[in-house]
């Protein structure tokens, strides 16, 4: 006796309310799926991403602003700082090395980093073509942008002014792609990276292109930044900073705070407390998504018992044909597998189907970064924890099945 095909004809006998029990588990697993896949990817992406930055300083505001705007490039900056006390704070004795950062500007949705050869460092890029910027409105760009934007080395486009699409072009001057970055899997992929003095003649109107002159070594101080000597109203947006000893991560940041004009911001701590703010709203979807399970659990349930009764007779007869007790009882818990494994599977399809779709909605935010077809470890706890719904769901039908009497049901037909 085939009990697979048994029970699979017995569940197809009422589509209908066996897709319906399928869904109902399906959705629930499914919000279970985006929700793994994104608190994993995400975790991941931002700690790579801040790999190597000890400490965000820029202007005072929100601290979670600045390093969502200045380390992940997914927020507004919070302001300028001057280049003046931006040097000042290189030269402090707690500073290893800093990055600085000028934004501002964007290319269809894509954001136009100023700032220097360290960045590029930091991130140990590969180049895919051509080189590192020489000259202003050079540029280098990230793989995922150059793929999105179509550009190649050589290709010529017009920055947009804000963060944002949609803003006026600045026309005066025209930025040349010089180099094409091989995929890293982290932020990088997706700016377009510059000089700051590029920034800055962009943000100047009365300066021409062609009379800026090559960027040259002796034009930048120890850490990084442009010498500010004449140009006392220069500003940066922020300083990416690496501390010299472990001493600076105490002293620094209440330094910056409490005698300077900037803020000073701890990517991890940010981070850490971005993460417990998002953990509520996590716990209450996977509150709900628990509860859509519990339910297609209880619908798993009256199915397999109405139906129950309504075949105990076809039992009885495979019972006066040579069907024992215990293959009854596998009978049913069969099809609450079946049930509960067509809806695990459906789920998990759902879920990162689901993601994919938002993901392919949002072309230059962080969820670009994030891989929807990747499955995870964890999710074989999805189907797991599936199964198990669909045998308890399933005890009760089973058992009663189990004690189907052959006497008494014959005798009632």
């Amino acid at each position: 006796m085939n009990l697979f095909k048994l029970s699979w004809k017995y569940l197809t006998f009422r589509p209908f309310s066996t897709g319906l029990n399928v869904l109902l588990l399906a959705l629930g697993l499914a919000i279970i799926a985006v929700l793994l896949l994104m608190q994993d990817q995400l975790e991941k992406k931002m700690n790579q991403d801040a790999e190597g930055i000890d400490l965000v300083v820029g202007a005072k505001g929100s601290p979670l602003q600045l390093i969502l705007s200045s380390v992940y490039h997914i927020d507004f900056p919070t302001g300028n700082i001057s280049l003046n006390d931006a040097q000042s704070l290189t030269r402090n004795r707690l500073v290893k090395s800093t990055i600085p950062l000028a934004l501002g500007d964007n290319y269809q949705g894509f954001r136009i980093v100023g700032t220097n050869l360290d960045y590029l460092e930091l991130y140990q890029v590969d180049f895919e073509s051509g080189t590192s910027w020489t000259q202003p409105f050079e540029v280098v760009i990230g793989a995922e942008a150059a793929l999105k934007l179509g550009l190649d080395t050589g290709d010529e486009f017009m920055g947009s002014h804000g963060i944002s699409e949609g803003s006026h072009d600045h026309d005066a001057n025209y930025f040349k792609v010089v180099g094409i970055l091989k995929p890293k899997g982290n932020v990088i992929d997706r700016l377009i990276l510059t000089s700051i003095e590029s920034v800055w003649y962009t943000h100047e109107e009365e300066v021409e292109a062609e009379d800026h002159e090559p960027m040259l070594d002796s034009e930048v101080t120890l850490h990084g930044l442009p010498k500010a000597a004449g140009d006392e109203g220069k500003e940066i947006t922020s300083l990416l900073v690496q501390y010299r000893n472990p001493m600076a991560a105490i002293q620094l940041p209440r330094f910056v705070n409490s005698r300077t004009k900037m803020q000073a911001a701890s990517p991890t701590f940010e981070i850490s407390r971005l993460f417990e703010l998002l953990g509520v709203g996590i716990s209450m979807l996977k509150g709900l998504a628990f509860v859509l399970i519990g339910i297609s659990g209880l619908g798993i349930f009256i199915a397999l018992y109405n139906s129950l009764k309504e075949r105990k007779y076809d039992l009885a007869i495979l019972r006066a044909i040579g069907a024992t007790r215990l293959q009854l009882l596998l009978l049913i818990f069969l099809e609450g597998f079946i049930l509960t494994f067509l809806g695990a599977v459906l789920g998990i399809l759902m879920g990162h189907g689901f993601l994919a779709l938002l993901i392919s909605q949002n072309q230059s935010g962080v969820m670009v970064s994030i891989q929807p077809w990747i499955f995870l470890k964890s999710e074989l706890w999805i189907v797991a924890y599936a199964l198990m719904v669909g045998i308890l769901a399933s005890v009760i039908p089973a058992i009663a099945a189990y004690q189907t009497s052959i006497a008494k049901q014959l005798t009632k037909a």
